[in-house]
């Protein structure tokens, strides 16, 4: 079982109140403790089966503008004693930045409406191998499937955070998760490989085991025996695991970090329209079970629903305290970054969005991180299928796809079948005009 919160508040107020006593004008802790246990599988025989158990503190002191920060995984009181000392004494010798201070005391989230993120129940680790054995016998049932590799995760914490300005709160989560990575091999030996996975914070929810087995297989199946094609400019769509990555860099385009350092190709972008009209996009903390939400930021900050972009205009920056003060912007509750971030769900099918062009790339897979947000060039390796008149045609490999997200940002049509099986989401999605490289 993880620590109770009245043993994780006592440890970070007495790391405040000493760190008072010995000079500092301001400062916050945070303690946490998780215990995560993993069992893995290969081929149908157990080949790992782990458990940790970690207990930290994260110490921040303040003197005038000066900062430091210290963090130890030894909780006793004699060895945090040292650790606020240490701490101290390390501010004393730090360089001034005007920008350092804890957020604005009337910005912090006191209030916490539940959210259903921890599950008290637990699976033993018997019931995880026979889970997997279980996935693994689904996946097998394709005589082309040579290998497979499972996991089953499960992982419970709970942590505290506090501050000289009153702050004192936190909550626990849980998660667990379950994955399968099948290989097949074709007539003429050649092999590819795919996966399929679930997340939740509640056990229940998880995807039977049969149905991860299955899925995996299947789609391993189908991307057997690819095609190379020409280099050319056509239309791709983006699967839904792929399509998160462009959501995904947008998020870190405008992080008030890149933005303060002139990093971001949207620097000075607020109020201008950076999408085509159709698209609106959100970062929302408060649903319930979300793999993304939470009750306030890393600095204790409260996290609102923000709309970041309202038809196809930039509204707000991910703003923290620090970076914000450069930016003379108020903290948004996005230290850290985002919560659950997604795309608004289009108004066309799945099935009408492959029929918009004649000849489409659907891109499942992308290899590589080939983002450059100083510029906005995007350009990844790729693998997917050739798609004519809405029907897939043959599966494709070794490809190269690349543009630039100024003009991604404005080609995108998006479906209408979002879910929520990440903390990043977005529904398929249909670039036009992308840049091809092949054979």
């Amino acid at each position: 079982m993880v620590k109770d919160q009245d043993y994780l508040k006592k440890t970070a107020s007495f790391c405040i109140d000493l760190a008072k006593k010995l000079g500092a004008t301001d400062s916050s802790a945070a303690v946490m403790h998780s215990i995560s246990e993993t069992v893995n599988f290969r081929n149908k025989k157990l080949d790992e089966s782990d458990r940790s158990d970690s207990l930290g503190v994260s110490l921040t002191t303040y003197i005038g503008k000066k900062k430091s920060s210290i963090s130890s995984s030894n909780l006793t009181e004699e060895n945090i004693k040292k650790l606020v000392e240490r701490c101290i004494e390390t501010t004393k010798i730090t360089p001034e930045d005007e920008y350092n201070s804890l957020p604005d005391k009337d910005l912090l989230g006191n209030k916490i409406n539940d959210l259903n993120l921890y599950d008290d129940d637990h699976i033993e680790n018997d019931e995880k191998i026979e889970y997997l054995k279980e996935v693994e016998e689904a996946a097998f049932q394709k005589k082309e499937i040579i290998n497979t590799e499972t996991g089953f995760s499960e992982s419970k914490s709970n942590f505290i955070l506090a501050s000289s300005d009153g702050f004192l709160n936190g909550y626990k989560s849980s998660s667990f998760s379950a994955s399968c990575v099948a290989v097949a091999k074709d007539s003429n030996n050649k092999m590819e490989r795919d996966y399929e996975f679930t997340s939740t914070c509640h056990l229940n929810d998880m995807l039977k085991p049969s149905q991860i087995g299955d899925m995996a297989a299947k789609k391993t199946l189908q991307k057997l025996d690819p095609r190379k094609i020409e280099s050319e400019k056509i239309s791709i769509v983006f699967d839904r695991r792929i399509s998160k990555g462009i959501l995904s860099a947008f998020a870190s385009a405008i992080s008030a970090s890149s933005i303060a350092r002139g990093t971001s190709f949207l620097k000075n972008k607020i109020n201008e329209e950076i999408f085509t009209s159709s698209i609106n996009i959100f970062d929302k903390p408060n649903i319930v079970k979300g793999l993304g939400s939470r009750y306030f930021d890393s600095e204790g900050v409260n996290t609102d629903e923000l709309k970041l972009v309202d038809q196809g205009i930039l509204k707000h920056y991910l703003v923290d305290t620090y970076n914000g003060k450069k930016l003379k912007l108020k903290s948004n509750g996005r230290s850290g970054g985002t919560s659950n971030l997604f795309f608004e769900k289009g108004s066309i099918s799945y099935k009408n969005l492959l029929k918009l062009n004649s000849r489409i790339l659907y891109i499942t897979e992308t290899i590589g991180h080939g983002s450059n947000l100083v510029t906005g060039d995007y350009s990844v390796g790729a693998n997917g299928f050739m798609v004519e008149d809405g029907i897939f045609k043959y599966p494709v490999s070794e490809i190269t796809i690349a543009g630039n997200f100024k003009d991604i940002f404005k080609n995108i049509t998006l479906a209408d079948d979002l879910e929520f099986k990440y903390s990043t989401n977005a529904p398929t999605m249909l670039i036009e005009g992308m840049v091809v490289a092949g054979k």
